[in-house]
């Protein structure tokens, strides 16, 4: 499934409404730290591993579509 996700800097807190997530990051968006701290998170609100979360667009922006893929069964 698709989500679009907002990004905010200095918090720590993740919101999911249908398809869309807010998310707040600690970490700095220095060297794709904030994209793999936004990763972890997803993933352990889901219960999947990190494996299964995909960035399709956004990577360098507070906006992002972000492709989570759970395992059925």
């Amino acid at each position: 499934m698709f989500y679009n996700v907002t990004v905010s800097f200095h918090a720590d807190y993740i919101e999911v409404n249908g398809d869309k997530i807010e998310i707040g990051v600690m970490s700095r968006p220095h060297k794709g730290k904030a994209n793999s701290e936004i990763i972890k998170k997803i993933a352990k609100y889901f219960d999947v591993p990190r494996s299964n979360i995909m960035i399709v667009s956004g990577e360098k922006s507070r906006n992002k579509i972000i492709k989570v893929t759970r395992q059925i069964g």
